[in-house]
């Protein structure tokens, strides 16, 4: 612990809209103020997106520059620049029958009934096929470790491009409306979809949501998450709500900055 930290306290810190506007990169004056308030107490990341996105935005060292760096939620982890744990989804949707399934009929037969996954993703896929919306590029799915990460416009959409779906979905809810039709249609897999960033929702296990990192953190009595999609149906929404957590909803980097501030170096 570095000198002059406050023992047993911790601020876990959302990426996209709170350390940086989404997608983009960490500006100087923010990733200066996160060395500075690391002097004071230690600090966490904590996003939905993969390891290489996050770096992309806060640097190739984000590993060694936090104390903890959760990617995919958590469900990959790292404390001190070491990786302190791996979360596979195919090995836990196994578990939750989302395996090849076989069935012996009365007649000897073996009927094959699929794999579950396949079948989420080829309706989904069709539900975006059939979607009336300005543009669509590619990258409509994205396999992560922890987690499917969908997109009604594809991820290989511009930042332009990024800008302007999410100014049509905050109008037509197109993300909302998806996710709405996936609950309903594979309600029975107890799954959590997290609507996040600005073109692109999340779906994974239930409990694999930002509150999977904090089984890492059980050495700290006050963890302060600060984070922007706070509300129901937010990729931030549990870890705020948790009982664990203080919940800090911030609006923009720079908000961010001015809260912790207030906090922690005042």
């Amino acid at each position: 612990m570095m000198a002059g930290r406050k023992p047993g306290l911790i601020a876990l810190f959302d990426v996209d809209g709170t350390l940086t506007a989404p997608r983009k990169v960490a500006t100087p004056n923010i990733l200066d103020f996160m060395r500075k308030l690391r002097k004071v107490v230690t600090v966490g990341v904590v996003g939905g997106s993969d390891l290489v996105k996050i770096s992309e935005q806060l640097g190739k060292t984000v590993i060694d520059d936090y104390d903890y760096a959760f990617s995919e939620n958590g469900l990959v982890a790292h404390k001190d620049g070491k990786l302190i744990g791996i979360q596979v989804l195919l090995t836990e949707l196994e578990v939750i029958s989302w395996r090849r399934k076989t069935q012996v009929l009365e007649n000897g037969t073996v009927r094959k009934n699929g794999v579950v996954i396949q079948e989420f993703i080829n309706f989904a896929l069709h539900y975006i096929a059939d979607l009336d919306i300005p543009i669509k590029r590619g990258t409509f799915i994205e396999f992560r470790s922890g987690m499917l990460n969908v997109s009604p416009i594809g991820r290989n959409c511009s930042q332009e491009e990024r800008d302007e779906f999410e100014k049509y979905d905050k109008v037509h809810n197109i993300r909302a409306k998806m996710v709405s039709v996936l609950r309903e249609k594979f309600g029975h897999l107890n799954l959590t979809f997290s609507i996040g960033g600005q073109i692109s929702f999340d779906v994974f296990p239930q409990g694999w949501d930002k509150t999977y990192c904090l089984r890492y953190l059980d050495d700290f009595h006050e963890i302060h998450f600060f984070g922007d999609k706070t509300y129901k149906g937010g990729n931030d929404y549990e870890i705020y709500e948790s009982e664990r957590t203080v919940g800090h909803t911030v609006t923009s980097p720079e908000d961010t900055i001015e809260q912790c501030t207030a906090l922690f170096l005042a």
